[in-house]
């Protein structure tokens, strides 16, 4: 009986992982049927986000807030930047094109101006910062001439431009280590993520001051994770095994640098205080690591 269990939970398992890459892709008679699950692997395809633990306020023995920026820059954090084209199809998205697409369908319906969660966003107020609208010189003229408003004015004669998941340079994530004595170990929970990107205004002036990234909105980590594990990111080792968005990030598979530490004064970030000297930022970031992770090294120091 055991064996026989085994065997069905083996290949379970392999059915799962099966159809992970592109559903259908060796059955298909035409290009429409890729990615079409059959009614047997939609009964198999119920897997969801492994749930958090319990954690009691009594079990955490140490804890400390943390916000890290992920550059896109750096290969090891490609799985969140790629594609940034939108003709790979459904199964083939950057996060930050899952995000946007759920924030328009409503499937996430809170987003927040911060990392504290204090104020919530609604896509009208998001407008601003993801969309840019200039009319041109020209279209000021044929206002003038022709004594019409903005809302009558053609389209040839204004300019847009949206934020994109080509724009996305980086990711901001708040997140907390805490020590759970009835485990006794260090672990990381996420708690939010916002993409960053340049001002929409001058994002396409290089020689712009204001070329820094800003965060265009933050999200509650815990909300969207179903949303998050049935979205997945490339897996440059294995096509046939993709691994979700919320894999990905809660077993940090990427790589960040913190930026910012809960503190005495506010919360202020590491360039508030070192200030116009990237080298020694970098060393306070390694300094405020290497504290988080002494502190276990300590718990085990007799």
């Amino acid at each position: 009986m055991k064996m026989k269990r085994f065997i069905y939970v083996g290949l379970a398992i392999f059915a799962t992982h099966s159809m992970f890459a592109q559903a259908n892709i060796l059955n298909a008679k035409i290009p429409e049927e890729i990615g079409m699950k059959t009614e047997a692997e939609l009964l198999l395809d119920n897997d969801k986000p492994l749930e958090y633990g319990y954690v009691g306020d009594r079990d955490i023995l140490f804890s400390k807030m943390i916000w890290e920026k992920v550059v896109l820059d750096e290969r090891v954090n490609f799985p969140l930047y790629f594609p940034v084209e939108d003709n790979l199809g459904d199964d083939r998205k950057s996060l930050y094109k899952v995000l946007k697409e759920n924030m328009d369908t409503g499937m996430i319906p809170k987003v927040y101006a911060d990392s504290y969660f204090t104020e919530e966003r609604t896509l009208e107020d998001l407008e601003a910062s993801l969309t840019m609208t200039r009319i041109t010189d020209a279209g000021i003229d044929y206002m003038n001439e022709n004594g019409v408003s903005e809302a009558e004015l053609p389209e040839e004669y204004v300019i847009r431009r949206d934020i994109g998941p080509a724009d996305i340079n980086s990711y901001l994530i708040k997140g907390l280590w805490y020590f759970d004595k009835r485990q006794g170990e260090l672990k990381y929970r996420i708690l939010g993520i916002a993409p960053a990107a340049p001002d929409v205004n001058f994002i396409d002036d290089e020689n712009s001051e204001n070329s820094e990234p800003i965060p265009m909105f933050w999200v509650f980590y815990p909300e969207v994770r179903e949303l998050l594990h049935e979205a997945k990111a490339f897996n440059n080792m294995n096509s046939a095994s993709p691994i979700s968005f919320d894999h990905l990030l809660n077993s940090r598979r990427f790589h960040g640098l913190i930026y910012k530490e809960e503190n005495v004064y506010g919360d202020r970030e590491v360039k508030e205080y070192i200030a116009e000297n990237a080298l020694m930022q970098l060393l306070e970031s390694e300094r405020i690591k290497n504290k988080i992770r002494d502190f276990e090294q300590d718990m085990w120091s007799y």
